[in-house]
């Protein structure tokens, strides 16, 4: 197996994926990158910090993204995440506002969701990596492969996770996902291109620590720390 650095738990339920001819041509492909002298975010030791916070016998909401942020400082590998300091990106924005109106939670002073991750929920982007200032430039590299079989891992190895599935591009992921163990919530993006058409008022935070506690398991504390 490759000497990939990743959360144990994580590098055994995925083990498979590491011996695939598309991962060693993910690699290969991030070198050359790096080569030509092209600058890849997030940082090499964040790619896989949604895998290193979150182990999966935590797991218990899925929050899918598409691309990691381009712009410098923003990415640090969690979906929507950005570090404390860094202006809060305009999704995540909407994002508080639908927990402050569902959950009367304030909005948060910054973007850094590692709480949300420390507790439980998986901010995964479907591409790990993208170049500076270049939407997508990633998106025919290769990670859409693991990423959908860390989905389809979860899927199969826990029982009753929340999967939220924002916009098109998440949605089409729900052919991986057990609907008879798990709960999937689907709605509109929170972009601002696409909030006002269904995010807002989703419920999705309120129904999630719902589902949770039927369950038998602790709620996801929505506010953000410090």
């Amino acid at each position: 197996m490759p000497n990939v650095k990743i959360e144990a738990s994580w590098k055994e339920a995925l083990a498979p994926e590491f011996e695939k001819p598309y991962f060693a041509n993910l690699v290969a492909f991030l070198k050359q990158e790096k080569a030509d002298g092209k600058t890849i975010y997030p940082p090499g030791p964040l790619i896989f910090n949604a895998y290193d916070t979150t182990p999966i016998d935590r797991v218990k909401v899925v929050i899918l993204g598409q691309d990691p942020y381009h712009n410098p400082g923003q990415a640090m590998g969690l979906s929507f995440s950005v570090p404390k300091g860094v202006r809060i990106p305009p999704s995540l924005r909407n994002m508080y506002k639908e927990i402050h109106t569902s959950l009367e939670i304030p909005p948060a002073p910054h973007g850094d969701l590692t709480h949300w991750a420390k507790q439980g929920v998986f901010l995964l982007n479907s591409m790990l990596t993208v170049e500076r200032n270049q939407p997508g430039s990633h998106k025919r590299s290769g990670w859409q492969f693991f990423t959908d079989a860390s989905i389809r891992t979860i899927s199969e190895r826990r029982d009753h996770v929340v999967f939220m599935l924002w916009g098109a591009f998440a949605r089409n992921k729900k052919s991986f996902i057990d609907d008879s163990r798990h709960l999937i919530l689907e709605s509109p993006h929170p972009s601002p291109f696409s909030a006002d058409r269904g995010f807002f008022g989703n419920d999705h935070f309120r129904r999630a620590n719902e589902y949770l506690e039927q369950h038998g398991k602790s709620p996801i504390d929505w506010r953000v720390e410090g």
